[in-house]
């Protein structure tokens, strides 16, 4: 298939095209960039609006986003959250050049591969091998760079036959994978995604994962949307928050998924409020790096002894990055740690058993009552956690106002040392839905203590046991 295309009329290409060289160390530069949309209530107002030239205006501005500002370096991966039609997607389109802002300016620097629609951009008559070829050449590539990166994308995609076949005879997960197949695989300087890491099979998501961290070890850029809090703090060196088409703070994921999960969480008459509370906070600076981020939290000096430290309280050891929810007539209130002496602790031993507990006083009264914690590593990544029932109709029936409830899961410390924060919730119904009732981030913090002659290595210890056999001829 001939790679001669007319590509000035191609939005990827007419990114590259107005992309202005910016320095060397930005990949992406957005300096005051908005977009309005023209409503029109009905179709004949569209055609008026034409006929008076502007001199009177027949439609309603939507401002999908507002003098959003911000810069991305070479090599940072960047995850935006928000809510439903907060600007996300727009503000990736516009970046990559599929739609012109009304206002502002982007600057990027380096080959723009995108994941918004996939497949979007896909003839439904061409088979799947032609389809390759004209998304790569639309993404830049020449013929023979193709050809190089064919064997490559057909096994990614793994579709078998039916890249032979014409697209439109494909289930829609079949597009989706050859999309994601050949957008991945074109060595991307900057990689755009929008929502696109939940497609597939299990497997095929770890596939994408796994070619997602790859491109990234390679230092490109990446910038995408995701309704995961866990995905962003994992995948992410900052986190941008936009709500209603405003860039409301960015900094470590951790701290800004916090933020999006409170907003996201809160009650329809507190919003306003929140976003106003957000918007106080100071904006952490744009440059932060993974090792040097703001963990929010006050470190006690580490021992120097020889010796194993028994388990103890220290009073330092306090989060400073804890995130309420609003409370739907229920109030979580002094989670700690106990040993099994019942005595409080925050500096633990592996090995050794421990009871997280917290009260809850129901202001209101509640039906279908369940409590649960979690448990996650100082960058936010969920490691493990329990409910207090498995489903609703094991959940308390009915808790009436005015009730103080204890709550403790007991849990045995296979982690090794490092720093942990700790969740806790309440959940229950309002209106038959099941909501937070109340909920803390980062309610309580601990560190488990130094191990010697420990063999256990990453995050938890499985209690591996190593065995080395020498065999000779």
């Amino acid at each position: 298939m001939s790679s001669e295309i007319d590509k000035s009329h191609l939005p990827f290409m007419r990114e590259s095209v107005r992309s202005v060289e910016v320095d060397k160390d930005i990949a992406i530069r957005v300096t005051n960039l908005s977009k309005c949309y023209h409503i029109y209530d009905r179709p004949r107002d569209r055609l008026l609006q034409m006929l008076t030239h502007g001199r009177k205006q027949f439609y309603r501005e939507f401002w999908a986003l507002k003098d959003v500002s911000f810069e991305i370096k070479k090599g940072e991966t960047i995850g935006i959250v928000g809510r439903n039609g907060s600007g996300k997607s727009t503000l990736l389109q516009l970046i990559c050049g599929t739609l012109n802002p009304t206002s502002g300016s982007i600057q990027t620097n380096g080959r723009i591969a995108a994941l918004l629609e996939l497949g979007s951009g896909f003839n439904p008559e061409f088979t799947g091998h032609e389809n390759v070829y004209m998304n790569a050449a639309i993404l830049g590539l020449s013929e023979e760079e193709t050809d190089a990166r064919y064997d490559d994308i057909a096994a990614f995609a793994d579709i078998g036959e039916f890249i032979n076949q014409p697209v439109k005879t494909y289930s829609s997960g079949m597009v989706v994978r050859l999309a994601f197949a050949v957008a991945i695989n074109v060595d991307p300087q900057i990689l755009v995604v929008d929502e696109a890491l939940a497609v597939g099979d299990e497997l095929f998501q770890r596939k994408c994962f796994s070619r997602i961290e790859a491109i990234k070890n390679k230092g490109a850029t990446i910038l995408f949307v995701s309704h995961s809090g866990t995905t962003v703090v994992e995948l992410c060196d900052r986190a941008i928050l936009l709500d209603s088409g405003i860039l409301l703070v960015s900094g470590t994921p951790k701290s800004v998924v916090g933020k999006y999960q409170k907003l996201l969480y809160a009650p329809e008459g507190r919003r306003e409020s929140i976003l106003h509370e957000i918007r106080e906070v100071p904006t952490a600076h744009l440059a932060i790096s993974r090792d040097r981020v703001d963990t929010g939290v006050v470190e006690p000096e580490t021992s120097t002894a020889n010796e194993e430290p028994e388990e103890f309280y220290d009073p330092h050891l306090k989060p400073q990055s804890t995130i309420a929810y609003e409370s739907h007539g229920a109030i979580i209130q002094s989670p700690q740690i106990l040993s099994l002496t019942g005595e409080p602790v925050n500096c633990l031993k592996r090995g050794r058993t421990y009871t997280f507990t917290y009260n809850v006083h129901f202001a209101e009264g509640a039906s279908g009552v369940r409590f649960g914690m979690l448990i996650k590593t100082l960058s936010g990544i969920e490691l493990g956690g329990a409910i207090s029932a498995s489903s609703m109709q094991e959940a308390l029936l009915y808790v009436s106002a005015g009730t103080n409830i204890r709550v403790e899961f007991r849990f045995h410390c296979t982690l090794n040392p490092g720093t942990y924060f700790l969740n806790a919730g309440v959940r229950g119904l309002r209106a038959a839905e099941e909501i937070y009732l109340h909920r803390l981030l980062d309610s309580y913090m601990f560190r488990v203590l130094p191990c010697r002659n420990s063999l256990s290595t990453a995050i938890v210890d499985f209690n591996c046991v190593p065995e080395v056999v020498v065999q000779t001829d």
